[in-house]
């Protein structure tokens, strides 16, 4: 009986475990939007962490952050999130990234 639980609940462990990548293997290989923003805000937490972004860069990058999330919520205001739009906010990531980590690695540190 004991081996008949463990094996179900393994396979409900093992199914909770691939949920989240079968949920993404629709949208090609890009991470969903609101994941993309989550680790770029960690990225630029950790870049202040260890001084690879100074106050300032931090702050620009953080208001880029800010415009974004105010675009994506101008595009769904209608209720529809359309593919133009969601290539519109995915080309803002995409350079808002590389801005970060062009900031990171621009040799300036904080004091």
């Amino acid at each position: 009986m004991r081996a008949k639980v463990k094996g179900l609940l393994a396979g409900v462990l093992l199914c909770a475990a691939i949920s989240p990548v079968s949920a993404m293997a629709g949208q090609g290989r890009r991470a969903p939007i609101g994941v993309r923003e989550h680790r770029q805000q960690l990225r630029i937490r950790q870049g202040v962490r260890n001084g690879e972004l100074t106050r300032s860069e931090a702050a620009r990058l953080e208001q880029q952050e800010a415009r974004i999330r105010a675009q994506e919520r101008r595009a769904k205001r209608d209720g529809r999130f359309t593919p133009a739009e969601r290539v519109r906010v995915q080309r803002s990531l995409n350079r808002t990234s590389r801005q970060i980590y062009r900031q990171k690695h621009n040799n300036q540190t904080r004091r």
